[in-house]
């Protein structure tokens, strides 16, 4: 591995940038995920830094179910994210389809289709349980590179 590949490794490592998609749900969690970036839990203190763009993006935070109609969105997304990404899987929605898992378009969680490495439990997830979440994704993404 060359210098140049070591020092964006670093460098990625250093300060991971996330992505977050609702697949769809009672916006709980994702009330949750905006509470993170906040000055009260300040996620961002950890060099961790929320983007717009899949490609840019190194973790990805799932909120929501899985359902026919987000199920190719959201494996592309995966698919377009740089190379190791990590998935966090936030509420129970995206665990397993929470309240929603009995309603006929509901495939379940985000593990039916693209793999996950962390999952935050809770409906909705407290910011404290998100954070920690999202600390262990980093170790995960260290491991992975």
């Amino acid at each position: 591995m060359g210098f140049v590949a070591r020092l964006i490794g670093k460098a990625r490592r250093s300060s991971p940038w996330l992505l977050h998609f609702d697949c769809g749900s009672c916006n709980g969690c994702d009330i949750e995920i905006l509470a993170c970036l906040t000055p009260v839990y300040d996620l961002e203190r950890f060099g961790v830094v929320n983007v717009g763009n899949p490609k840019h993006a190194d973790i990805l935070l799932v909120t929501g179910t899985v359902n026919q109609r987000n199920r190719q969105v959201l494996a592309v997304l995966f698919e377009q994210m740089a190379k190791p990404g990590v998935v966090v899987a936030i509420g129970a929605c995206a665990l397993s389809g929470g309240v929603f898992r009995e309603a006929p378009n509901v495939l379940g969680g985000v593990d039916r289709v693209i793999p996950v490495d962390v999952y935050v439990p809770g409906c909705p997830a407290r910011p404290e349980a998100i954070i920690d979440g999202v600390l262990l994704a980093l170790e995960k993404f260290r491991e992975k590179e």
